[in-house]
């Protein structure tokens, strides 16, 4: 090497930007330029008289000797590494150490080149931006928002953390390379610009709809920045989901919308009543402008027509239960009151008191006033102006409320103009109209105060007298209303007089009634006055009102048992005491009640004599009859059964042909196997009719019996009129005849009667043995009753005839 080569080397070893140095085998400095020695905070003779080891950090010594160690075995020549050095200070210094051997022709190692670079700040900083990454996945994977890592040249998201996956409602695995138009919902082309402007910083926030895993869509804000990480541009993005604040900031511009533009007035006012604003509803309803309102007070509107307790109630409504609607009555600017419907709700914070007050009203003036047109129309009459029958039957019950709290008596009077339809027929119905009028206008005056004149239609009237200590204080108001309606009256040049007809009804009664049934008793007495000549009153009679009421409704429950088919026959044998044959049976109805058992015909029969229901029941009987002949024919028994039938069937004058039409009912049945028993007195009422009726029957082979002979008005004469085969003797006379000579003479006289016109004779009521004896004496050989059988089911009969064949306990 030349002395200039020698010398530039020499300058080269020492103003290189770099440390260099020449190291012996034994790892002591042979010699180092002067930025080594400044790097370690040495002189070059301090730094020579020290060993790489003694200036090496402890813990990168073993890293030194393991690349030393292959330099001498010769496994590398050179080699590079990162480690510290101790400065002479004591602190460590970071340095990139690239050590190369120099060997001699022989292969062995001279010495070594250490090139040293300081590489301190670039590790200070790489553990700086270490620290930094750390702290910033602790700050994004632990924070409560929603964060995401977004590519985007990708459009993916390349990180979330888990308040993402929780809000998102997928997993981070899924939401990692998701693409981000997945959960966002604008257009691509929309998206994509929207990342790129976050990219070149033209924006850092965005409003989006997101899509949750669930298919919910929510409104969010994402604020955005743009980060560096592994040398790519990210967008790190915040999501707030804002979808509530959204829907309120909507509510808000929707009430303000509300409020501007409503057709009803609203009021806001401060909890002590100022008034905070109005809308422009409120204005054109009351004709105040809303700078006249403001800071004002309601009473403003104030109309004097409710009273001070009205507004009381008011207000205990509003601090009570925070709210109160209702009707009152305000005033105009002008002056002018007008209805309104009203509705005060307060408005309270979070602990509850009270912020604001608001009102929301509405001009409801047209709908009172129709109202009180309906009112009208509904409740009184359009020719006379008098309540009609809604408002009559409402103060009617109003009355007896009253009359029985004040221990009082009412009147319910009724009254039908008579001769009005006369009037009306005869000078048409305008001067018919004239007359209602002026009779209502008169009959008004007659009256008392208090008391109601209700006109129910036509030219019926209902009065309700109030305030009575007793029923004599009716009478005076009564003799005014006959009196005031006889007057003459005069319409149109038209001279006219009617009168009218009264019916009165009291209240209390001893019965609990109601109103409609008052009024029905009124009407009831009224009929009663215009039947009685017309011009006068008749007062009701509850009680005789009780009786009919009652014998309607136990007309009403027979007439029910016969529909439920609860009626049965019960028979009753006859037998010719002298042969012991069995003549015949007697069919006696009974009522089998569902609740109070079998009931005897002396307890119904009476009710419906001479009712058409009668009629009904003794058909009922026939038919039955006739079944059950039938039955007993097929089980071998041939019996004459007797049937008994009232006057009101006998004499209807079509019994016959009903009697024609049961019996076509019933095929193959052969008639005289039935015998018809009617009552002495039920004959007699119309012997003519009865005479021709038993002949009609006796041509179909149906033979009558005279039952209960004795105790009529009978003569010869229509006995020998009557074409009955047989006299039923009265039991009457039969049970008493041991004992009353009276009776036995009339039984003497009936038989012999029977003989001498040549008529059968059975006698009923026989009770016992003796009874029997005594007949048979008189001559009477067929009889009926307790001593024989009492009256039996069907389905026992054929037994106890059997039973009477074999003993014949009554053969003398």
């Amino acid at each position: 090497m030349t002395a200039e080569n020698l010398n530039m080397y020499v300058e080269t070893f020492e103003k290189v930007a770099i440390g260099i140095a020449h190291v012996d085998v034994e790892g002591r400095w042979i010699h180092a330029n002067k930025q080594l020695c400044d790097f370690l905070g040495y002189t070059h003779e301090e730094l020579l008289a020290k060993t790489f080891q003694e200036i090496t950090f402890k813990e990168d010594i073993a890293l030194d000797l393991y690349h030393a160690n292959e330099l001498y075995q010769g496994v590398q020549d050179s080699f590079s590494i990162e480690k510290r050095y101790v400065h002479k200070d004591g602190t460590p210094t970071w340095a990139n150490l690239t050590a190369t051997a120099v060997r001699n022709e022989a292969g062995a190692i001279e010495y070594f080149i250490a090139v040293v670079e300081d590489i301190t700040n670039r590790k200070i900083s790489d553990a700086l931006l270490i620290e930094s990454q750390a702290k910033f996945r602790d700050f994004f994977q632990k924070n409560s928002s929603v964060m995401l890592l977004i590519n985007p040249e990708s459009g993916k998201i390349e990180d979330a953390n888990n308040a993402a996956a929780n809000y998102y409602g997928y997993s981070k695995q899924q939401l990692i390379d998701m693409p981000i138009n997945h959960i966002n919902i604008l257009p691509a082309e929309s998206l994509t610009n929207n990342l790129q402007m976050a990219v070149n910083e033209n924006s850092n926030y965005f409003l989006f709809s997101h899509r949750l895993a669930s298919g919910e869509i929510r409104e969010v804000e994402a604020y955005t920045s743009r980060i560096k990480s592994d040398n790519k541009v990210l967008l790190f993005s915040i999501i707030y989901d804002i979808t509530e604040r959204k829907q309120a900031e909507e509510k808000l511009h929707l009430a303000a919308n509300v409020f501007t533009h409503a057709n009803e007035g609203i009021v806001i006012t401060s909890p002590d009543g100022t008034i905070i604003d109005v809308n422009d509803a409120f204005s054109r309803i009351t004709g105040y402008q809303r700078d006249e309102m403001i800071g004002a007070n309601p009473r403003i509107l104030n109309s004097k027509l409710q009273e001070k307790e009205f507004y009381s109630s008011m207000w205990h409504d509003l601090l009570e239960k925070g709210q109160w609607d209702g009707e009152l009555w305000n005033r105009r600017k002008n002056g002018e009151v007008y209805a309104e419907m009203l509705t005060i709700s307060s408005i309270v914070d979070t602990q509850g008191n009270t912020q604001y007050y608001v009102a929301l009203f509405s001009d409801v003036t047209s709908h009172k006033e129709h109202e009180q047109q309906l009112e009208y129309i509904a409740h009184y009459d359009a020719l006379t102006g008098l309540p009609n029958r809604v408002l009559k039957s409402d103060r009617l019950r109003q009355a007896m409320i009253h009359a029985e709290r004040r221990n009082e008596k009412i009147a319910v009077v009724y009254l039908d103009v008579d001769g009005f339809k006369q009037v009306n027929d005869r000078y048409g119905h305008s001067i018919g109209d004239q007359l209602l009028i002026a009779l209502s206008t008169r009959m008004k005056q007659a009256l008392r105060e208090g008391d109601t004149l209700s006109r129910l239609g036509g030219d019926e009237f209902v009065a309700i007298l109030i305030d009575m200590d007793d029923t004599s204080t009716a009478l005076p108001v009564i003799q005014r209303l006959l009196d005031t309606t006889s007057q003459t009256i005069e319409l149109d040049d038209i001279v006219v007089q009617v009168s009218a007809s009264i019916g009165i009804t009291f209240y209390p009664q001893h019965e609990d009634v109601d109103a409609d049934q008052l009024i029905r008793q009124a009407d009831q007495a009224m009929y009663s006055a215009k039947q009685s000549g017309k011009n006068r009153y008749h007062i009701f009679d509850p009680e005789h009102d009780r009786t009919i009421r009652i014998q309607h409704e136990r007309l009403e429950r027979i007439q029910q048992a016969l529909d439920n088919d609860e009626f049965v026959l019960y028979y009753q044998p006859k037998v010719n005491m002298r042969t012991g044959e069995l003549i015949g049976a007697e069919a006696l109805i009974r009522w089998q009640h569902p609740e109070k058992g079998l009931i005897p015909p002396l307890e119904f029969l009476p009710i419906i004599e001479n009712h058409p229901l009668s009629v009904k029941i003794g058909e009922w009987v026939i038919n039955k009859a006739i079944s059950q002949i039938k039955q007993w024919q097929t089980e071998g028994l041939n019996l004459l059964v007797s049937v008994n039938v009232g006057a009101k069937q006998l004499l209807q004058g079509n019994f016959v042909q009903r009697l024609q039409w049961i019996l076509a009912q019933h095929e193959n049945f052969n008639s005289s196997s039935l015998k018809i028993e009617v009552l002495e007195t039920s004959a007699l009422e119309d012997i003519d009719l009865a005479f021709n009726i038993i002949e009609e029957c006796k041509a179909m082979g149906i033979y009558f019996a005279l039952d209960d002979f004795g105790t009529g008005y009978s003569s010869l004469t229509y006995l020998k009129r009557l074409p009955v085969v047989t006299l039923k003797i009265d039991q009457s006379f039969v049970r008493d005849m041991l004992e009353d000579r009276d009776d036995l003479a009339i039984l003497e006289g009936i038989i012999g009667l029977a003989k001498a016109f040549g008529r059968e004779v059975i006698a009923e009521g026989v009770e016992t043995h003796a009874h029997g004896q005594q007949l048979l004496l008189l001559g009477c050989e067929l009889v009926q009753g307790y001593g024989i059988a009492r009256p039996m089911p069907s389905e026992k009969f054929i037994a106890w005839s059997q039973k009477w064949e074999k003993t014949h306990e009554w053969v003398i």
